[in-house]
Order: structure tokens, then C-alpha cells, then sequence
């Protein structure tokens, strides 16, 4: 498609994703890593999703799945393009798969955001509480609270996806990018883009200040509510509680604030800040399991082998 100078035109049936083609050199070694990553990430999440034994499946372990969803789908939705993009000379990718790319990722992000907020207070709830923990974190509520999640992050999701779509362009459809999402696809339009940045800043107040303050407050109490117990067994006991689910918040929030609310200006030093987007779903697995006793005691049933053969 030859568009005149000037002249509004809508998405190609293709856009190039330039990925890292400038740096050729580089391609080749980073295809066989995000490929060990992607492999372990899939195994990881997908072992936490069969863990279903009785004494393990608490309100926490209930949003551990959650986040094990998310974690599969966000690398199932930019590592396998973005492999291909390594592996061959082809760049580009179509116009609905860019789409739906930049509308599930953002979907999961959103929805990522709000349930990590759910779960500290699930965790706050857990150490001042502990007693009626069960009570008040009850299946249904915690249907309820994951509900919420993803269903904000759908509404939003589909709110950009949609305001981008009515995006007009002037024939430039090369992203300097690895993958499709909304921010990169505004920055194509040659028209007025007010609405769709506005957009955009709502839905980062929402989910990228809200959520992690939501987080700030819940530990806040939470480290009033631990300060108070007499035993320093206690104290301990009660932090390592909810001690994955702090370094998955600053591991998953660090990056992101960093790449959407202050905008490097570096195009280089942003895409491989977004490599954070490839690298947390295989952490998360990571370290809830070798920091959380009843996951660890799950997997050493799992691989522990049978010591004893009846015939």
C-alpha cells in the first residue's frame, strides 16, 4: 500500500516489528535463551496450575493460580512471535495478530496489576487475622476479588484496543519493537491521538499508581499487625508468609512504573527494559516455590520417587 504524503490511512494487513535486527549479532544468542525461558516458564506455571492437593489449595495458593494463568498467557502471547522474529529474516507480523497482541497483553498486565493487589490483602488478612483467615477469605469471596481482576482488566483492555483501532495513519507501520502493544501502536498515528493518551494515563493511574499503593498500605498494616506480636517466632512466621508475594510485587512493579509512567526516551534501553515482560513469568514460579513451604513440600511428593513397589 503507497500512501500519499499527508493522507490518512488506516492499518496494513502487515506491520513490521523491527525486534532487535539492529543488532544482527545479537539475534541468534537471544532466540536460544528466550527459548530456554520459554520452556521453563510453561513447565513452571503449568506445575503450580496441577498442584490440587486438598492441604494446599488456600486463598493464596487460589491467586498463586491466578498468576500462574497470567504468566502463561503473557509469554504464550509475545514469546512465540517474537522467536520467529529471531530466528528468520521475517519482521512482520499481521494486523489482526498485532491487534489481539496488544489487547491480551495488555488484558493480562491490567489484570496482573489488580490481582497482586488482591493478594496482599489476602496476605494482610492472613497475619491479622490468622484465626478467621478461612472465614473472611472464603471461596467465594476470593472468586469474587479474582473476578474483579480480570474483569477490570479486560474493560480496560478493550477500552485502548478499541480507541486504537480508530486510529488513523500516514503509511509509516514499522514498530521499534519485539511485540504489538497499545502505547507503540499510538505512536504510528499521524492524526490527534489526545483522547487515546488520556486514555491511556487513566488506565495507568488505575492500575500502575493504584495497585501498588493499594500494595504499600496492605503491608503497611501488615508490618503493624506483625510488630505487635510478642514472639519473634511469630515475627518470623509471619513475614515469610507473604514474603513471595513482596519480592514478586517489586520485581513486577519496579520495571513496569519505570517503562509507563516515565517513558525512556531511549528506544533501545526501553525495549530491553520490556524484556521484564519475558522474565518475571518464569521468576514467579521460581521463587514461590523455593520460598513458600507448602509449594515445596508439593513438588518434593511430586518428585520424590516411589520408595517402595507392591506386586
Amino acid at each position: 500500500m503507497v500512501a500519499m504524503e499527508g493522507e490518512n490511512v488506516s492499518f496494513p494487513s502487515t506491520i513490521v516489528l523491527l525486534g532487535f535486527s539492529d543488532y544482527p549479532w545479537l539475534e541468534m544468542p537471544l532466540f536460544r535463551v528466550v527459548l530456554v525461558f520459554y520452556i521453563f516458564t510453561l513447565v513452571g506455571n503449568s506445575s503450580i496450575l496441577s498442584m490440587v492437593e486438598p492441604r494446599i489449595q488456600t486463598p493464596m495458593y487460589f491467586f498463586l493460580d491466578n498468576l500462574s494463568v497470567l504468566d502463561l498467557c503473557v509469554i504464550c502471547t509475545i514469546v512465540p512471535r517474537l522467536l520467529d522474529n529471531l530466528w528468520g529474516p521475517e519482521k512482520t507480523i499481521a494486523f489482526w495478530g498485532c491487534i489481539t497482541q496488544a489487547y491480551l497483553f495488555h488484558w493480562t498486565g491490567c489484570t496482573e496489576c489488580a490481582l497482586l493487589a488482591v493478594t496482599a490483602f489476602a496476605c494482610y488478612a492472613a497475619i491479622y487475622q490468622p484465626l478467621q483467615y478461612t472465614l473472611i477469605m472464603w471461596p467465594g469471596v476470593c472468586v469474587q476479588l479474582a473476578a474483579a481482576a480480570w474483569s477490570s482488566g479486560l474493560a480496560n483492555s478493550i477500552l485502548q484496543a478499541t480507541l486504537t483501532l480508530q486510529l488513523h495513519h500516514c503509511g509509516h507501520y514499522t514498530l521499534d519493537h519485539f511485540f504489538c502493544e497499545v502505547p507503540v501502536l499510538i505512536k504510528l498515528a499521524c492524526g490527534d491521538t489526545t483522547v487515546n493518551d488520556l486514555s491511556l494515563d487513566v488506565g495507568a493511574i488505575l492500575f500502575a499508581l493504584m495497585a501498588p499503593l493499594l500494595v504499600l498500605i496492605s503491608y503497611t498494616f501488615m508490618a503493624k499487625a506483625v510488630w505487635k506480636l510478642s514472639s519473634a517466632n511469630g515475627r518470623y512466621n509471619a513475614l515469610s508468609t507473604c514474603s513471595s508475594h513482596l519480592v514478586v510485587v517489586i520485581m513486577y512493579f519496579g520495571p513496569a512504573m519505570y517503562m509507563y509512567l516515565q517513558s525512556p526516551t531511549n528506544r533501545t534501553q526501553a525495549k530491553f527494559m520490556s524484556f521484564y515482560s519475558v522474565i518475571t513469568p518464569l521468576l514467579n514460579p521460581l521463587i514461590y516455590t523455593l520460598r513458600n513451604k507448602g509449594v515445596k513440600r508439593a513438588w518434593e511428593r511430586i518428585l520424590q520417587p516411589q520408595s517402595e513397589v507392591k506386586f
